[in-house]
């Protein structure tokens, strides 16, 4: 009998996997190879890419430098993803080419919260209570 452990990560395999195409998508950005000018448009990076553990579903986290269009690239992402598919086939040689799923990125706009958390008066205010606290147990 199996025991699943549910805090067990990924498996090498997964991340290797995952770092291939992540890298096959950086290639296909770079070089404008996917020509749907609403990608063509905007300045994207490629975080992660997540794998199922039968490495049948990539799920690809992509990071937009303007949110302002979010909703439609991820559409076109959605839209280009047969060619996606087959370039990455081509370019990473896996037995079967995985379904692309296209999610937006969040930890651009988390880390943007928490410099904006620590950048705020009441945040300010206690660390310097607690540098003053440190200079006098030093004492």
């Amino acid at each position: 009998m199996k025991h699943h452990d549910d805090k067990k990560g990924p498996s090498q395999r997964q991340l290797r996997v995952g770092e291939l195409i992540r890298h096959a998508m950086t290639e296909i950005l770079s070089r404008g190879d996917l020509q749907n000018p609403v990608i063509l448009g905007a300045f994207i990076t490629i975080p992660e890419v997540r794998m199922s553990p039968d490495l049948k579903i990539a799920t690809i986290y992509v990071t937009l430098h303007n949110r302002e269009n979010e909703k439609d690239i991820i559409r076109a992402f959605a839209d280009e993803r047969k060619f996606l598919r087959m370039e990455i086939a081509h370019r990473v040689n896996l037995k079967f080419a995985p379904d692309l799923r296209f999610r937006p990125d969040e930890g651009l706009v988390e880390a943007q919260k928490i410099d904006a958390l620590l950048r705020s008066p009441q945040v300010q205010r206690d660390l310097t209570k607690a540098q003053e606290n440190d200079a006098e147990d030093a004492e």
